[in-house]
């Protein structure tokens, strides 16, 4: 079927969702509502917790397409092979699939709560003016990524509640810190690309290592504020603490591998920094579910995630990232 047309359509639209990140907005989200339920010693529903995971994962699932449509001049000299620029997805069709997608998340979030309006808004317009606009101005850019997946836990926590809580809000913190800097490495793998295609952003701009400290320096802070968080979780803050520590030993992994002394910092090298940060995050946001539904329940939930990222990441990333003949390999 891969070599059908319908084999090739569908693989387009599977590359374009990134497997290997989908599963995170959605637990962020998920660990908003069950956080706000526990704080609140409120019971939540089952089809509450579908809707804080399923419309943060359609609003981030829309803005790979609609990211793929505003970047497809840059791709196309980078990233030939992706879905629109190797002629695999019509410009057109991420357009329409983005805003569905949008839509679609939009309106079941109103039903819900009528007050994730704005929220809806604020995170599908920073999606686009990402890409748009502030990916191309340094830090800015990784700043208005990192705020989206902050307005996912904020959104989460408006699942189980009509406002989120002021005492809550310290955690959309960590995640706006921690992608951030996650952003921030992904952008080392892309300097020349993004040189040539005139996108300045901050490694462009500043050079790799300045880049790279730039980002530890973000990471760092989230994850104190993690543990900070510590002090606000309601119960059972050693299963928090102690995945929030797990987090950290492979936050500090994926930097290690960016400044260990004599070896460049390749788009290899930052692609399996960025890769190890990619499952390091799950861990993190896994860490909120531990107060609502208990350590063995998040566990569960955990190994489920980091199954499919992981195996997602070694059988398509490096296809996503590089073209034929310039393979990365996947992080160990």
């Amino acid at each position: 079927m891969a070599g059908t047309p319908l084999g090739r359509t569908l693989g387009a639209h599977l590359h374009t969702w990134r497997p290997y990140t989908l599963w995170y907005p959605g637990l962020v989200g998920l660990a908003g509502a069950t956080l706000t339920a526990a704080a609140h010693s409120a019971p939540l529903s089952a089809a509450r917790m579908l809707v804080a995971w399923l419309v943060p994962t359609a609003v981030w699932t829309a803005a790979h397409y609609l990211g793929d449509y505003l970047d497809r001049d840059l791709d196309a000299i980078d990233k030939p092979q992706r879905p629109i620029p190797s002629g695999r997805m019509s410009p057109p069709t991420a357009l329409a699939c983005g805003a569905v997608l949008a839509a679609a998340a939009t309106v079941v979030a109103v039903v819900l709560n009528w007050h994730t309006i704005l929220l809806l808004a604020v995170g599908i317009g920073g999606a686009i003016a990402y890409n748009g606009l502030f990916k191309a101005r340094g830090i800015w850019g990784n700043i208005v990524r990192g705020a989206l997946t902050g307005a996912a836990f904020v959104f989460g926590t408006m699942t189980a509640a009509p406002f989120p809580p002021a005492g809550l809000l310290l955690f959309a913190a960590v995640f706006w810190a921690h992608d951030a800097a996650s952003n921030l490495v992904g952008t080392l793998r892309d300097v020349a690309g993004d040189r040539e295609g005139g996108y300045a952003t901050f490694a462009v701009r500043h050079g790799l290592r300045t880049a790279a400290r730039t980002a530890a320096v973000l990471y760092g802070a989230a994850v104190a504020t993690a543990l900070a968080g510590a002090a606000v979780v309601p119960g059972r803050e050693t299963g928090y603490l102690l995945l929030v520590l797990l987090a950290a030993i492979g936050g500090c992994g994926a930097f290690r591998l960016l400044f260990v002394p004599g070896r460049a910092l390749t788009p290899r090298v930052a692609l399996s920094s960025h890769e190890v940060l990619v499952a390091e995050r799950l861990v993190l946001a896994d860490a909120l579910l531990v107060p609502g539904l208990g350590l063995p329940a998040a566990l569960g939930i955990l190994a489920l995630a980091l199954v499919l990222t992981i195996g997602t990441q070694r059988t398509m990333r490096s296809r996503h990232e590089f073209a034929p003949g310039d393979r990365a390999p996947s992080a160990p």
